[in-house]
């Protein structure tokens, strides 16, 4: 447990006998543990009623803007720019900025305040791993934005726009799929980002970098298949920006197949798992540095 690691052991006795290994938490108690925590999560981010309200109203000022720059691209690109009719575009946009606050992709170094701070001391005193229980409060959190912020662009797309209504009835699950895996993949990256602050000390320069690729090469600014075919493939296979943004939404418009749309979302699980695993190593050896500086 990282708690054990933090500490530091007293002297021991060479003649006596080694301490034996904690019983393993049974399954039925690790998952109770964890629906607390996002539980928590999501009364945590009730609270703040205002800040919803307020930003609803943005994404869909800016949903406004962004739905008139693709209206006027659909009518200068030949009617299908990208492979997009003119509603899979508006559909692109309205439920990009419902899943803007899902996914959140910036604006979070709670855990690098918490290192630079030294606070997050208690969090490794804690019983519960900190990777963990940032998971839970993180999925707590996009369970609000859903309910918050998600339905209400959506809802004004669909009264005021054209939006393109799925046909495929695996369309859904694919899309409810892929939405919990894109919060998975943008946790992990922006965690990792914030555990930079353990040897930097202060990680804005990381969370900025971060923040810039995440919003140029997701696809939040205009669909990543506007670009040459080459820089899909690089940036598709080279990155887990698309995992948070471009996927979900190419599943809700179905810019693809259902095979293809299938196999983007395994490539969703590819990512995140991947970047959990760095997660958690980033994690043990920087609290090995912080066990030898005698944090």
């Amino acid at each position: 447990m990282p708690s054990a690691a933090a500490c530091p052991k007293p002297a021991s006795d060479p003649d006596a006998a080694p301490d034996p290994p904690p019983p393993p938490i049974p399954l039925s108690a690790a998952v109770r543990r964890f629906a607390a925590l996002a539980a928590a999560g999501f009364r945590r981010h009730s609270t703040y009623r205002q800040a919803t309200v307020a930003g609803v109203f943005t994404n869909v000022v800016f949903g406004a803007m962004l739905a008139a720059v693709m209206s006027a691209v659909v009518a200068g690109g030949g009617g299908r720019p990208g492979g997009y009719t003119g509603a899979q575009l508006v559909t692109y946009v309205w439920v990009g900025q419902g899943l803007l606050s899902v996914s959140h992709m910036w604006t979070w170094k709670e855990l690098a305040d918490r290192i630079t701070s030294g606070d997050v001391a208690a969090d490794l005193l804690r019983p519960v791993d900190p990777l963990t229980s940032y998971a839970a409060a993180e999925l707590g959190r996009a369970a609000h934005a859903v309910l918050g912020r998600f339905i209400a662009p959506v809802g004004v797309g669909f009264a005021f726009y054209t939006m393109y209504v799925p046909h495929e009835a695996a369309t859904y699950p694919l899309f409810a799929v892929s939405v919990v895996l894109a919060v998975a993949v943008s946790f992990a990256g922006r965690y990792l980002v914030n555990l930079t602050a353990f040897w930097l000390l202060d990680a804005r320069g990381p969370l900025a970098a971060w923040g810039l690729f995440a919003a140029s090469l997701s696809g939040v600014h205009f669909p990543l298949r506007f670009l040459p075919e080459w820089a899909q493939w690089l940036i598709w296979l080279g990155t887990p920006f698309p995992c948070v943004f471009q996927i979900p939404l190419d599943i809700a418009v179905e810019r693809t197949a259902t095979g293809v749309a299938a196999a983007t979302v395994a490539l969703q699980l590819c990512w995140g798992t991947a970047l959990m695993a760095l997660c958690a190593a980033v994690q043990r050896r920087a609290l090995r540095r912080l066990v030898v500086q005698g944090g």
